[in-house]
C-alpha cells in the first residue's frame, strides 16, 4: 500500500478510534467547586470568631462559631474525598486508554507532517479522492472531540491537584481557628454567672443516686423521681410544639437507631451517633440540666429535662459544661466529645476511601424518655436525620 493508502487507513481507523466510548465522563457533579465553597465557609468561620471575642454574649457567638467551622471542615473533607475519587477515576480511565490516546496522537502528527496535496490525490483515481474527501470531513470533527475531552480530562486533573494543595493550609487554618474558639468558648462557660437557676442540686443525694444505678434506666427514673430543693423558674416553652423538628445535638452520622441490635448483640432505646473528635454538643430546646458527669459505662452523661415529663439523655462525652440545677437556652453548649483533633490533614488527602468513617472515632447515645419510658428519637428529630 502507498504512504497515502496507509494515511487513510489511519484516518479510518482514528475514526472508529474516536467513535468508541473513553470512559471520560466530565459532565457529572463538582466536587471542586463545592470544596471551594466549603473553604469560604472556613474563611467567614475566621471573621466570625473574630467577632465573637466582642459579642454581648460571646458563649452563644463562640458556641454558632465553633458550628460553623465543624461544618465547615467537614464539608471541606468531604468534598476533599470527592475530589480524590474523581482525580483516581480520571487518572485511571488515561492509564487505561493510554494505547488508544497514543494512536490518536500517532494519527494526527501523521495529518500535520503530510503535505496537503498527498491528503487529497488517491490512487484509484477521482472517485477514490471524493471518497477520501467524504472521509475526511467526517473523520476530523471525531478527531476535534476526542482531543477536546482529553484537554478537558487534563485540565481537570491539574485543578483537582492544585485545590488539594490549597486545601491543605485552609484544613489547617480551620483546625487550628476550631481549637482556638473551643478554649474561648470553655473559658467563657466557666465564667458564666447568668443562667438562671430552677434549684440547686444536693451533691450528696445526687452521689447517692449515682452509686446506687444500676441501668440507664433506673438512674433516670429516680432522678425524675426525686424532690427538688428550692425550686425556681421552670422551661416554659412547649416542649411538644416541636416534636418532629428538632435540630440534633451533634454534627455526626446515625449508625444506630432506636432499638438497633450492635455488634454485642445489645438493644439500645436510643440513637447512637459517630462524630469526630471534640465535636460540640447542644441542647436541641431549652432546658434544665438535671445530671452532668460519669454514670456506669456510659463515660460522661448529661440528662437533661426540655419539658415537664421529658428527659434527653447524652451520654459518651468527654467535657461537660455548666452545673445541675441550671436552665440552658436552646442552643447552649452542654459539652465536647472526647478524643483528640487530627492535625495531619496530608494523610487524609490519602485516604480515597469513601464512607469508611474512620475520621468519626467518637459517638454519643442519644435517648428521649417520656415518663419514665424511652421513645424512638425519629419522633422528635427533623424526619429523624443527622446534620452531615
Amino acid at each position: 500500500m502507498t504512504r497515502k493508502g496507509h494515511i487513510l487507513s489511519a484516518l479510518v481507523a482514528a475514526f472508529v478510534l474516536a467513535a468508541m466510548p473513553s470512559g471520560l465522563a466530565y459532565g457529572q457533579a463538582d466536587p471542586a467547586q463545592a470544596a471551594r465553597a466549603a473553604m469560604l465557609a472556613l474563611d467567614k468561620a475566621t471573621l466570625a470568631l473574630a467577632e465573637a471575642q466582642k459579642s454581648n454574649d460571646r458563649i452563644s457567638a463562640l458556641t454558632q462559631t465553633v458550628q460553623a467551622y465543624e461544618e465547615g471542615l467537614s464539608a471541606l473533607r468531604n468534598e476533599l474525598r470527592r475530589a480524590s475519587l474523581r482525580e483516581a477515576t480520571i487518572q485511571g480511565a488515561l492509564d487505561a486508554e493510554s494505547e488508544r490516546l497514543a494512536r490518536l496522537l500517532g494519527v494526527l502528527q501523521t495529518i500535520e507532517r503530510a503535505p496537503e496535496p498527498a491528503l487529497l490525490i488517491h490512487p484509484s483515481g477521482p472517485l477514490g479522492t471524493a471518497r477520501s474527501g467524504m472521509i475526511l470531513s467526517e473523520v476530523v470533527p471525531a478527531l476535534q472531540a476526542q482531543a477536546e475531552k482529553l484537554r478537558r480530562g487534563l485540565e481537570e486533573l491539574t485543578a483537582l491537584r492544585a485545590l488539594q494543595e490549597r486545601a491543605v493550609d485552609t484544613l489547617k487554618t480551620g483546625l487550628s481557628g476550631v481549637q482556638d474558639a473551643r478554649f474561648e468558648l470553655s473559658l467563657a462557660v466557666a465564667r458564666r454567672t447568668e443562667l438562671p437557676r430552677r434549684f440547686v442540686a444536693d451533691e450528696a443525694r445526687m452521689q447517692a443516686l449515682v452509686e446506687s444505678a444500676d441501668t440507664l434506666a433506673s438512674f433516670a427514673d429516680s432522678l425524675m423521681a426525686a424532690p427538688e430543693a428550692q425550686a425556681g423558674p421552670s422551661v416554659t416553652d412547649d416542649f411538644l410544639s416541636v416534636q418532629g423538628r428538632l435540630d440534633m445535638p451533634v454534627l455526626g452520622q446515625i449508625i444506630r437507631r432506636f432499638e438497633d441490635v450492635d455488634a454485642a448483640g445489645v438493644r439500645r432505646p436510643g440513637y447512637v451517633v459517630a462524630t469526630r473528635p471534640l465535636s460540640i454538643v447542644t441542647a436541641p430546646w431549652p432546658a434544665t440540666i438535671r445530671y452532668l458527669g460519669p454514670l456506669l459505662d456510659y463515660g460522661n452523661v448529661a440528662i437533661i429535662e426540655p419539658g415537664d415529663g421529658y428527659l434527653i439523655v447524652l451520654a459518651g462525652l468527654g467535657q461537660l459544661y455548666g452545673e445541675v440545677g441550671e436552665v440552658l437556652p436552646k442552643g447552649a453548649p452542654i459539652g465536647l466529645m472526647g478524643g483528640a483533633e487530627t492535625s495531619n490533614d496530608q494523610a487524609f488527602l490519602i485516604a480515597v476511601e469513601e464512607g469508611t468513617g474512620a475520621e468519626r472515632s467518637e459517638t454519643l447515645y442519644i435517648e428521649i424518655r417520656k415518663n419514665g419510658t424511652p421513645v424512638d428519637p425519629s419522633d422528635w428529630f427533623a424526619a429523624g436525620k443527622d446534620r452531615n
